[in-house]
């Protein structure tokens, strides 16, 4: 504990001292040094050249911009798949939008039925404990409770026998319920899991399933909506300096409904001011807009009522308005070529280090853990203490270390962090069970672990394809798309095994909002390794040019670029042609794959060069402002200094404010696939690292 507190005070005084410092020193020297001094007193987290990142397409000279010093300088508009820009441009909602719910009056036959000598018997074949989770089960289903109804997992057993007898228990008389086997502690034993058989239901839900005939049970939302409306109602989300998750997670809160109920196309980054599509299951748009003038930092509006719920990938893309701070170059030429150059060449499509994760264990380092069969080396990875995090979290992760106690760690960890709670909770109920708890954890998130070690094949492999053959020519053995009129909805996307919407609140911080698509066996056509005669007929350019995210439908190139691919996964005994374990979505050989445009140009493409003397003055105009110039509406927040990851440190004995000199701002607003990181955008302009830490250092 001590430890933690010397660290966090170290990192105090280095911050302090970084802004005293300067005024008196050179800006291009002074950022380079100052950001590996940063870097040692915040505790290693991941930098660029760690993760594969270390090419340019122009030879031009860098120079000095700061990224997000304000969360207000990144704002990300969501480009749905018409190529619309979306945009929060009202909070008011018509009479007509709310939905006059059908009045079913209860019958009674809503009794339930009496489970309770079943209960009884049962007691005869299993342990005390175990009969009183089946009948807080069996009483939840039977009450008609519309809540989601979660498994239960019973004791571990090693009696293949008694377990056979419980199977067949419930099956007889428990007719709503089902059971299968779960793998235990240890090798020789086994848990049983019961759960709610979703084609039939005891007492209230009986009747129910019969009332709707064929249509699939959704507990989420009102179950008296007519059947001549859409049955989810679309909003716009607008939020500022908070990830999707976060606030999704309030708003359900609020409504009382559950993080499943949302639907979203994609995860936008947390320090920015965001507008994105989400939809939720039968909700009066009036109770949402209601929830306006309670929201810290969130807004509400633009509502519209359809007939499907919204899901990962739907969108064609971001549009991103971003203002560099504190420009410092040789002269206005350096700035004027920089940005044209990126207009006219485009950037490295390298995933961004937002994919791998803010903390000091890299997300693809978990995943080569989960693709080795390492399960408690992973969950190790995930629950231990990390130098970069806030003290209350490391804190948490410190005393379960020590203690082993998973009740006081759960009461300690913030509820964001679902993963790690996810592992303790499955922990408490199978201890030992690594493989079990890794299981726990919603499946968009632990499959973002192994989908980041493929990315961090492929960046490595695109800085490779660089420094061998440049940016300019493609060459013999090249993989390329095709032009099959659809290819583009393949190239540039991850694997598939992604495609499903969140089932619980995710930590954001390791997301990114890549589109994710199936990569058809039967389409191997979209892809081609490139011959002689296609290079002599100049039959494809440099944007045509993709490289594999490793699985076992893709292809990979017929030149050195392949080797690599596989010479980094066997450093780190890994194999990409076989699974040393039998767990499919922990097998990069049970994984489709994928293919991923190696440049990238920015559509629609703008900048501009602005002068400013206040810090604390935006210089982009976000969506809220332009609703608020029509009407006045109630902040969304505090000042910038409020916020929970400001630059500025918790404590410093002298107030250093911002000089009123002049400083130079360039302001770009370009928009990008879906697939691609504004953050390699701006690294290409300026010749710098993204890295939150050296950011910092800056500010």
């Amino acid at each position: 504990m001590k430890a933690m507190k010397l660290r966090a005070l170290n990192k105090t005084v280095s911050s302090c001292l970084l802004r005293l410092l300067k005024p008196y020193s050179s800006s291009f020297h002074w950022t380079s040094t100052m950001a590996a001094t940063a870097k040692t007193s915040e505790g290693m987290t991941v930098d660029e050249s760690d993760v594969g990142i270390s090419c340019f397409i122009s030879q031009l000279p860098g120079f000095r911009g700061i990224l997000k010093q304000r969360y207000a300088d990144f704002i990300v508009n969501e480009v749905d798949m018409d190529g619309n820009v979306v945009r929060l441009t009202s909070l008011d909602v018509s009479p007509e939008m709310d939905v006059k719910e059908e009045d079913k009056t209860k019958s009674s036959d809503d009794v339930p039925q009496s489970y309770a000598s079943a209960i009884e018997s049962f007691r005869s074949l299993c342990s005390a404990s175990d009969a009183e989770r089946m009948e807080t089960l069996v009483n939840q289903v039977t009450s008609g409770a519309d809540d989601e109804i979660s498994p239960v997992v019973l004791d571990p057993s090693s009696d293949k026998s008694k377990r056979t007898a419980i199977h067949n228990f419930v099956k007889e008389k428990f007719k709503f319920l089902v059971t299968d086997t779960v793998d235990g502690p240890d090798p020789t034993s086994k848990c049983i899991r019961v759960r709610v058989n979703s084609g039939n239901a005891g007492g209230k839900r009986s009747r129910k399933r019969k009332e709707r005939g064929d249509k699939p049970f959704d507990s989420r939302g009102s179950e008296h909506w007519p059947a001549d409306v859409g049955k989810f109602l679309k909003f716009h989300l607008y939020k500022e300096n908070k990830d999707t998750q976060e606030a999704l997670g309030l708003i359900g809160k609020m409504l009382g409904v559950q993080p499943k109920s949302f639907g979203f196309s994609g995860t936008k980054d947390k320090r920015s001011v965001s507008t994105q599509r989400v939809t939720v299951f039968k909700q009066q748009a009036s109770k949402l807009a209601a929830l306006n003038k309670r929201l810290f930092g969130i807004k509400v509006g633009d509502f519209s009522l359809v007939k499907e719920g919204l899901l990962l990938g739907q969108l064609m893309g971001n549009r991103f308005t971003i203002t560099l701070r504190g420009v410092v170059a040789d002269s206005e030429e350096t700035i004027k070529k920089s940005a044209e150059s990126l207009g006219k060449d485009g950037f490295i499509n390298y995933f961004g280090l937002q994919r791998f994760g803010s903390g000091s264990v890299p997300t693809h380092h978990v995943g080569a853990a989960l693709l080795k069969g390492e399960w408690k080396e992973a969950v190790d990875m995930i629950l231990d203490p990390r130098e970069s995090e806030r003290n209350v979290v490391n804190e948490a992760r410190e005393y379960y270390k020590e203690t082993g106690d998973i009740d006081g760690t759960l009461r300690q960890l913030p509820r964001y962090l679902v993963a790690e709670r996810a592992i303790l909770q499955c922990l408490k109920k199978c201890p030992g069970n690594y493989l079990q708890a890794l299981k726990g954890i919603p499946r968009t998130l632990r499959m973002m672990y192994v989908h980041s070690y493929q990315s961090y094949l492929w960046n490595n492999a695109a800085s490779l394809r660089v420094q061998k053959y440049g940016n300019n020519q493609v060459v013999l053995g090249d993989l390329v798309s095709t032009k099959v009129e659809d290819a583009k909805r393949i190239v540039g996307s991850l694997n598939s095994e992604q495609k499903e919407n969140s089932e619980e609140a995710l930590d954001c911080d390791q997301l990114d909002d890549t589109a994710v698509v199936d990569l058809p066996g039967e389409r191997s056509d979209l892809v081609k390794v490139v011959g002689k005669e296609d290079v002599e007929a100049e039959t494809y350019s440099t944007s045509d040019i993709v490289l594999p995210l490793p699985g076992s439908r893709v292809i990979y190139p017929s030149n050195d670029v392949a080797e690599i691919f596989h010479d980094l996964a066997k450093k780190d005994g890994i194999s990409l042609t076989e699974s040393i374990h039998g767990v499919k979505e922990f097998s990069i050989t049970s994984m489709t794959g994928g293919y991923r445009r190696v440049f990238q140009k920015p559509i629609d493409f703008e900048w501009e060069l602005l002068t400013y003397t206040d810090s604390n003055k935006p210089l982009a105009e976000t969506d809220l402002d332009r609703i608020t110039m029509e009407k006045p509406v109630d902040k969304v927040g505090s000042a910038e200094e409020t916020e929970s990851d400001s630059n500025q440190p918790e404590s410093c004995e002298t107030d250093l404010k911002d000089s009123e000199q002049t400083q130079l701002a360039l302001k770009m607003a370009l928009t990008l696939p879906s697939s691609c990181y504004a953050t390699m955008a701006i690294r290409e302009l300026l010749k710098t690292s993204t890295s939150v830490a050296y950011h910092k250092t800056l500010n």
